[in-house]
Order: structure tokens, then sequence, then C-alpha cells
């Protein structure tokens, strides 16, 4: 820690101001980092964090990629854990990160939605309502870093996602394709990643009852609890019951939980841990209020697990010695991991799908890859498997056709995953990994980052 203080000591800053008509931009530097914010509409504020990566080859045809990252949640922060926590250069411990992805491309977080991590609004009605409104946010951020500076011009965007950032890459990425087409975006696309994303909904909680039941964590009559609750989420998503299928989603987990002897979520092959205001918000049936603590107590946990302490490290961290280092985090602005505010004002939306989005990026084009960890159970492989068939693409038979080619990690032998890719779809099993890919199985997730961004070796 004493060094990590001593490197803030002697950065020099430096702030550039742009102006639009509802847009600002407040940036600062500081070597090979840049962070700030965009006003993304009137008392809205979306704060970002861009490292240059210190392995970068120059290479004539294969210009070096950035990768935009989006967290879950909604409301769960790319700033917090997908940077300290997963991917960035310095883990929870402040230390070098061995696999940071830095390894293989620039990296861009950004606290989305609006209200997310610093990200802030300044009148609660601005929350974002819908993805779409998010979107349009981030299409703003994207237009107002990448329209003022050459050098970022230059790099291919890969936008990258986790979790219910699926739900926000693929509808980004046709955003970003249209305003580049229409010339009013200055970025080249390279492509959008899917990581056990909740593409959709319905093909993962139909997916939960069977998957456990193979795997003895639930009998029959926990299964056909299961999916009792899955079929009436079909029926509720059909009738367009938006807020009541994200009602019975969180009595389903619930369920699950009590039928499994609380089977973790994001590794099902560990128990999740129930602290005293958990139960009691199951005791009084307050399901959404149970399935926003689990995500956001996981991500604590799973923090601390991390850097061997107290769960609410993260939090300490972010509104301690990097909230100095940043300098420009307003004073009323405390960061918190998941933000509860963005989930509520996003009820609505949690259990629509985007399938028929992930067609349309396909249709255009546009490289898409999925990866699925094999021990996730909220976003589990069978479900992710299951949408991939209704793709309506034209090149499914054929990549549905291919056989795998299996992958491991160095010199270790030992399978850590599979690979398939026709055209421009590509799917990765990364075996022994949970939801959380990037910490699960590290080295795996670096040389599939190197693929599928095509970033360029350094010369020997």
């Amino acid at each position: 820690m004493e060094k990590f203080h001593a490197f803030l000591v002697t950065s020099v800053f430096v702030v550039t101001l742009f102006q639009g008509a509802t847009v600002s931009c407040l940036r600062y530097r500081e070597g090979s980092e840049e962070w700030g914010y965009v006003q993304v509409r009137p008392k809205a504020h979306l704060f970002w964090w861009l490292y240059r990566s210190p392995h970068r080859v120059e290479h004539p045809s294969k210009p070096w990629p950035i990768i935009l990252w989006l967290q879950g949640g909604p409301g769960s922060s790319g700033i917090g854990f997908g940077n300290f926590g997963e991917i960035g250069p310095l883990d929870i411990n402040l230390k070098p990160r061995n696999f940071t992805w830095l390894r293989k491309a620039d990296l861009l977080f950004v606290d989305n939605p609006v209200g997310t991590g610093y990200s802030y609004v300044e009148d609660p009605n601005l929350y974002a309502k819908t993805d779409e409104e998010a979107i349009t946010d981030l299409t703003t951020l994207l237009t107002e870093l990448f329209n003022n500076d050459a050098t970022l011009q230059k790099s291919p965007l890969f936008i990258v996602a986790e979790s219910y950032g699926g739900k926000f890459a693929v509808p980004l990425g046709l955003s970003a394709f249209k305003a580049i087409q229409q010339g009013t975006l200055k970025l080249k696309l390279g492509g959008v990643v899917l990581g056990n994303t909740w593409i959709s909904p319905e093909d993962f909680v139909f997916s939960w009852g069977p998957l456990l039941k193979d795997l003895s964590r639930l009998d029959d009559n926990g299964l056909q609890k299961a999916n009792s609750i899955a079929e009436r989420i079909k029926q509720q998503l059909e009738a367009g019951q938006f807020d009541g299928a994200t009602d019975s989603w969180g009595e389903l987990e619930n369920e699950i939980s009590a039928s499994s002897n609380s089977v973790d979520f994001y590794n099902f092959l560990q128990d999740s841990k129930s602290d005293s205001d958990t139960l009691n918000a199951m005791e009084l049936g307050l399901y959404r209020e149970v399935s926003m603590m689990r995500y956001s107590k996981y991500l604590a946990s799973k923090s601390s697990s991390l850097l061997g302490s107290e769960e609410n490290q993260l939090d300490s961290l972010l509104n301690g010695v990097i909230k100095k280092k940043l300098k420009i985090i307003p004073e009323n602005v405390t960061y918190v991991a998941q933000s509860i505010d963005v989930f509520e004002n996003l009820y609505a939306e949690f259990m629509k799908p985007r399938i028929s989005q992930v067609d349309e990026l396909l249709a255009l084009g546009v490289h898409v890859t999925v990866y699925s960890g094999q021990l996730d159970l909220i976003c589990a492989t069978k479900g992710t498997e299951a949408w991939l068939k209704k793709l309506k693409w034209a090149g499914l038979e054929s990549f549905m056709g291919k056989e795998r080619t299996p992958l491991y990690c160095g010199s270790d032998k030992w399978t850590k995953g599979f690979f398939k890719s026709h055209n421009n779809l590509q799917f990765y099993w990364i075996l022994g990994a949970g939801h959380f890919v990037p910490t699960d199985q590290p080295c795996l997730a670096l040389e599939m980052v190197g693929e599928f961004t095509h970033s360029p070796a350094p010369s020997s």
C-alpha cells in the first residue's frame, strides 16, 4: 500500500473539458490511464476509466484492440468488480494481476447505467427505466470519448459483457454499428462478446431444475416445484407481464435455494451464504429483495475471498484510496458494488430476452463470441445452448454441425474447455469455471481474449 500512495503523490494530472449541446466530458490523465465523467443527459453522469496497455504491439495488419467491459446486475460496478476483481491491472490488494487482460488489449471500464458505482444522477427521476435508455447513454459516452480522440479511433472496440451486461452489450453493438454507418460515431467495431450473459431469462429458468436434478441438488419434488414456477414465468412473458415475471424469478430462486439447501447460483459446486437480512426477507416473502441481495452479496464474498478479508473491502477500497486517487468523484457519491436503485428502475426490463438482437448482429456480419462457465447456474451453459438454438441466423445449422476443438492452457495438457466457430459466431465452453470466468480460469480466459481480439503477439 505504501508504494501505491507514493505513486499517487508523484503523478501529474491534466484536465480537459469538452462541451457539446447536452454533453460534457471531464477527463483526467495520469500516464497510461485516463478517467472521467460524461454528462450523458442533463444531471446524469457516467464514469469511465481507460487503461492503455504497456504490452501494446504496433502491427500494420492487426491494430491493437480496446475492450469495453460491461458488468451485470443491473447496477453492478465494472469500475470496482470488473476492474479490481476480474481483469484490470491491479487486484483488490492493489498488486499486479498476472492474467490482466491488458496483456491483450487496452481496457475501458464504465459504471453503467447511471447510478451504478461512481456514476450518478442529480435527480432520482433520471435513472434509466429501460435497457434502451441505458444504451442511448452508453452510445453518447462512446461518441464523446471516441469522436474526440484520434488515437482511440485507430483501435477496434470489442464490447465484452458479463451477466446482465449482455443485455446492454447486444443492443449497444447494434447502436454503435448504426451510428458508425451514419457517420456520427468514429470507431471500429471489432465485435460483441457475451460471457455468461442473461440473454434469454426464460431458457435459463427452465435449465435450473433439470440441471440441479442431474447434479443431485434437487430431488423429484424440488424439480417439480422449479418447473412449475418456470412454466408460470413463461406464461407471464408471453402475456407481457414483465414485472410479474421478475417477481416469479425471485420466487423461483428462493424455492431452488430452499430445495437444494442453498446451492450457490454462481458456482453450483458450492453453497451460498445467507445472513440475517437475507433470511428475514425470505421469511417475509420479499423474493425480489432476496434475489438482489444474493447477487450483491456474492460480489462482496467473491471480492473478500480474493482479498482474504471482510465482505465490505471492495466498497472500502473504492470509497478510500481509489476515490482519493481519482480526485473527481463528488463527495456526496458513495460507492457501492451493487446499486439496488438501478435494479429497481429496470425491474420490468429484467426478464425480457435479447435473442432477436443477437440475430441482428450476426446478420449484419458483426463478430459475436459467446463463452460459458461450466459451473454457473444463474446463466447455465444448458440455458445458453438453448437460446443459441433459437437463433434464426442463416449459419446456425452449419455452426451446430461443427465439431468442437479441445482447449488447453500453456504446457498443461488437461482439458480446460472446448471451442466451436462458424463464420462470425464463436462459442467457448470453459471447464471448471462458474459465473466469473476470468477469476476461475484466468489463463484460458486470457488466451480466449487473444483469439477473439486477434491481438498481435509480441515480437520475439
